[in-house]
């Protein structure tokens, strides 16, 4: 890795890991990419097959297969390596294994005096973050998970669906764990510049009650496509390059990243996904929108939750 060059080092070249690396090959905005894998073999053949696509990539690029020596000038280290998640298993399920596995790569990391900033997508995400944030020392500005972006994705998505509306003009949020527990924010939910609340309650062709299937649909999506293909990869991949962009970009772009609460949302002491401003310094601000008394309820059992999973390998 060069100084002063937009570099990231990937750690994992999964179908998590390799999905983020081909989005930013297909998006720009990166000058040097270092794979990592404990299967070095296939590290080079990733390398070697992204790198064939250069010439129909935006922007130039170096794509290689690296060490951990690679994070010592790299501006970000994604971690996507870990256990996946199993058919009928939760995300919390694999919380022991990985955790074992997310202290190891940081040591690893850090070693090299890397001084970055760390985007986190294993799973469970939240906690392990806070895991990666523990091991690394580094300020919790600079410890970030993918959290809700890519559920409040699927929401988006979801209620265009239903809208009839681009999803791009449906602006909520997902909050909370990665997870069972996630919850929408349907009190600061818009359609454009309308309530979405308002608007349902308005138009006769939309039900209220249709909105609680369409929350299932998003809390239970991983599960449904892992069914099916028994993994998720290019919805999370493009998340991550959209978190990583705005790091590169210093764009000051808001996204429900998983981050550290320190008295937002009454709720100290827990990485989760809530709306935050990132920049090239990684969380400038974490956003604290007024929630429902019911929403309360819901990010109380959702940090409840995540804390209790904590424990168990703090």
């Amino acid at each position: 890795m060069k100084k002063d060059v937009r570099s990231v080092v990937l750690v994992g070249t999964g179908f998590v890991g390799m999905s983020f690396a081909y989005a930013m090959l297909n998006q720009g905005g990166l000058e040097e990419l270092a794979l990592i894998d404990a299967n070095k073999e296939k590290a080079e053949g990733e390398a070697m097959d992204l790198s064939h696509g250069l010439p129909f990539a935006p922007d130039k690029m170096k794509i290689w297969a690296g060490d951990y020596q690679d994070c010592a000038y790299a501006d970000i280290v994604v971690i996507t390596a870990g256990a996946a998640q199993a058919p009928g298993e939760t995300r919390l399920d694999l919380v022991q294994k990985n955790s074992k596995i997310m202290r190891s790569i940081v040591k690893d990391i850090m070693k090299t005096g890397f001084s970055g900033i760390i985007v986190v997508a294993t799973n469970p995400v939240d906690v392990l973050t806070y895991v990666a944030w523990q091991e690394s020392g580094l300020p919790r500005n600079r410890v970030i998970g993918s959290g809700t972006t890519l559920d409040t994705a699927r929401f988006r998505y979801e209620l265009g669906k239903y809208l009839s509306v681009d999803t791009r003009n449906i602006h909520g949020y997902i909050i909370g764990e990665h997870g069972d527990t996630e919850f929408p924010a349907w009190s600061h939910t818009t359609v454009g510049v309308i309530p979405l609340l308002d608007m349902i309650n308005n138009d006769s062709n939309y039900k209220f009650e249709d909105l609680e299937q369409i929350y299932l649909n998003v809390r239970d999506a991983a599960y449904d496509i892992i069914n099916r293909k028994q993994a998720t990869y290019y919805g999370i991949g493009m998340s991550l390059a959209r978190l990583v962009k705005a790091i590169l970009g210093n764009e000051n772009s808001i996204l429900s990243a998983s981050v550290y609460l320190n008295g937002q949302y009454g709720h100290r002491d827990v990485f989760i996904g809530v709306p935050a401003i990132v920049n090239r310094n990684g969380i400038r601000e974490v956003l604290e929108i007024n929630l429902t008394g019911e929403e309360q309820d819901l990010m109380a059992k959702s940090v409840a939750v995540l804390k209790e999973t904590l424990d168990q390998v703090r």
